[in-house]
């Protein structure tokens, strides 16, 4: 069965019939969209897929974030099979379908922001959750401006490209809206030399003043936006004692503190979100975006704030056509269940368990492993020139993800130097798989950084 099997790979990448689509795809779909690895998909279960030319591979990118409760999952197929034979579609703001309010007060259950009584509106990806969130946060305060970080991810749209720091995303694709400025975003591992955590967070808090200073007034910040672990940024913890001190700058000036778990949540922290962590440190976010994750792999996405937030914005100005359709729907509320009932973020801290301590051993054995971290199974690991310059080695990277590929390990790098392999493995992989992983990307640095 392929969900408890093993990497394999039987042709050299790509084998001949990838190749032949992967050609067609040349022809037929825009370079800009990019792809950098040689599979073709053709089947997946639990954290692993078979290509077209038969060869098994363990993903450890789960469509970047997207399958945390794995491919395939049955129950979930099997909800949607039951909608599809009822209705594919209908739109909320003309027909009101059940599965998208019963979908609506689970979130209003498990999402950790502040307020008793809470609300949740869907829309379709990550970008158009933070943009939504943006836009209640601007309606709600009356103010214009947000304040984002560096190493920021907030999608694709016009706003949300502003919003993102890596100007790779947003090549060519200016002018861009006023109203979003940025604050330094609190990266341990590259903090100004000889600065304890103590002293680091005081330093990043600093610079985040600084940007009221020097670019919005308090009283014209409508909203603090951040990602409790940043993604495409490196997989970099918020401190907690910084998001404490957000949460005060926010309360003490009537702004808005926006958790970004587009890429974080759904059990990836080791909590089912990870402002969960915050909430139990009594900081929580105002409004919390999610998707990815949040359907298994439908096209979904949701914004989450207390009830009179929500509901001081301006009608027709939020939602959208494809918003909680009801088969996506019917797969969100299955990852749920199952997720609940199968406690995944507990499986979340297992593989953090395993795969930390072997991060850990790397960053004593190698010289160009810099840094482990991550909160749950979102971990990732930085490879430098030189630990004592940290100079990023984005091109060992680049190597180690292709060596790794041909072994039937599928890796993705990240951060702003393109110099980190993150770790987003389905939380469904079996310790056989998750071990067999490890010791590929192990002998894919060895190899690599002999050379």
């Amino acid at each position: 069965m392929l969900r408890e099997a093993l990497p394999k790979i039987v042709t050299p990448l790509p084998g001949p019939k990838a190749k032949a689509i992967l050609d067609r795809r040349a022809q037929a779909v825009p370079n800009g969209i990019g792809t950098a690895y040689k599979a073709v998909i053709e089947k997946g279960e639990g954290a692993m897929f078979q290509d077209v030319d038969g060869n098994i591979f363990l993903d450890w990118v789960g469509g970047v974030g997207v399958l945390n409760i794995g491919y395939s999952c049955p129950e979930c197929v099997e909800a949607v099979k039951e909608q599809a034979d009822k209705f594919f579609h209908s739109m909320f703001n003309i027909t009101t379908h059940e599965s998208y309010i019963k979908l609506a007060e689970e979130m209003n259950r498990i999402v950790p922001v502040k307020g008793d009584k809470k609300k949740t509106m869907f829309v379709c990806s990550g970008s158009e959750a933070d943009e939504n969130a943006v836009k209640v946060a601007r309606n709600y305060t009356g103010r214009p401006n947000i304040i984002v970080f560096t190493g920021a991810f907030h999608g694709r749209t016009t706003l949300t490209m502003t919003m993102t720091a890596k100007k790779a995303y947003a090549i060519g694709m200016g002018p861009f809206p006023d109203g979003v400025y940025r604050a330094e975003f609190p990266n341990l591992y590259r903090a100004p030399g000889g600065m304890s955590e103590e002293e680091a967070i005081k330093y990043y808090i600093g610079k985040l003043e600084e940007v009221f200073i020097d670019a919005t007034p308090y009283d014209a910040c409508a909203a603090i936006v951040f990602e409790p672990v940043q993604g495409e940024g490196g997989f970099i913890p918020a401190p907690l004692e910084w998001v404490k001190a957000v949460r005060k700058i926010c309360d003490d000036h009537g702004i808005m503190m926006v958790c970004d778990e587009v890429q974080c949540g759904w059990a990836r922290s080791g909590k089912m979100f990870a402002s969960q962590y915050y909430a139990d440190a009594g900081c929580a976010p105002d409004i919390m975006t999610t998707a990815k994750s949040i359907a298994a792999g439908m096209p979904l996405s949701a914004v989450t704030a207390r009830a009179e937030v929500m509901d001081a914005v301006t009608g027709g100005t939020i939602g959208g056509t494809f918003g909680a359709n009801a088969m996506s729907a019917a797969s969100a509320l299955k990852v749920i269940e199952v997720m609940e009932r199968d406690d995944y973020p507990a499986k979340a801290r297992h593989i953090a368990e395993v795969g930390m301590g072997r991060f850990n051993a790397w960053k004593d054995k190698f010289a160009c492993v810099g840094d482990v971290r991550g909160t749950g199974a979102m971990m990732g690991v930085e490879f430098v020139k030189d630990k004592a310059t940290k100079e990023p080695d984005a091109d060992l990277v680049g190597r180690i993800v292709q060596n790794a590929m041909n072994k039937g390990l599928l890796l993705e790098a990240a951060g702003t130097y393109n110099n980190v392999i993150r770790f987003l493995c389905p939380l469904c992989v079996t310790d056989e798989q998750l071990k067999a992983g490890l010791d590929i990307m192990e002998s894919a640095i060895e190899e690599e950084a002999a050379k």
